[in-house]
């Protein structure tokens, strides 16, 4: 089975999309994603990258055609409970931070389940303190535990070494994929991945 990887950010809505869709694909093919926490603030400063946000402003009928594959995407996979968060951007390190420490402790998977639910499907402006502890506790997490985590020098190092490590095998942005060592970004190139995976696999 190939390796596949996951390389995300919280602040993504294209990366929650992904997540969603994940689960159909490791169904089909029996591979299973690593999930590898990265901070998007550094791999746009590393790479001279942007949000789409910004790329796009001022670009006369890009912006309401992202917005439109967005809506095609979301009928496509039938995800009915994404919705936008009003907070949006959403500064992510301290919940990026605390995705490393659950992975060092074995939580990733409640972990991104908790806040990718509390980032786009119940939307809460989570780069709040107070927002991220009430957040977790709502899922049966210890917020006060996580928020302390992200505060580790080790924790710190290691999303720190996730992101410079995406970035000089060829990430610029989130959600970037790998199989097997081979990069695909976006949301739109999961049925490249899931064609790579049987490609692989047989």
């Amino acid at each position: 089975m190939p390796l596949v990887e996951f390389h995300f950010d919280f602040g993504s809505p294209n990366a929650y999309l992904s997540h969603r869709v994940i689960p159909s694909i490791e169904a089909r093919t029996g591979a299973r994603f690593v999930y590898v926490p990265v901070l998007l603030g550094g791999v746009f400063k590393a790479t001279g990258n942007r949000s789409p946000m910004e790329a796009f402003a001022g670009i006369k009928n890009k912006p309401e055609y992202a917005a439109l594959e967005t809506q095609r995407f979301v009928a496509r996979h039938g995800l009915t409970h994404y919705t936008r968060n009003p907070f949006f951007p959403v500064n992510t390190l301290r919940i990026m931070r605390g995705a490393v420490a659950a992975e060092m402790e074995g939580l990733l998977p409640a972990y991104v389940e908790a806040v990718y639910h509390h980032m786009w499907e119940e939307p809460k402006k989570m780069d709040e303190p107070e927002v991220i502890k009430a957040a977790l506790d709502t899922a049966s997490l210890d917020g006060a535990h996580w928020l302390a985590r992200a505060d580790d020098p080790a924790v710190k190092a290691r999303l720190v070494a996730n992101t410079d490590d995406s970035v000089a095998r060829g990430c610029f942005g989130s959600p970037t994929f790998f199989v097997d060592g081979d990069i695909y970004f976006g949301k739109d190139r999961l049925r490249e991945v899931e064609e790579a995976i049987v490609e692989r696999r047989a």
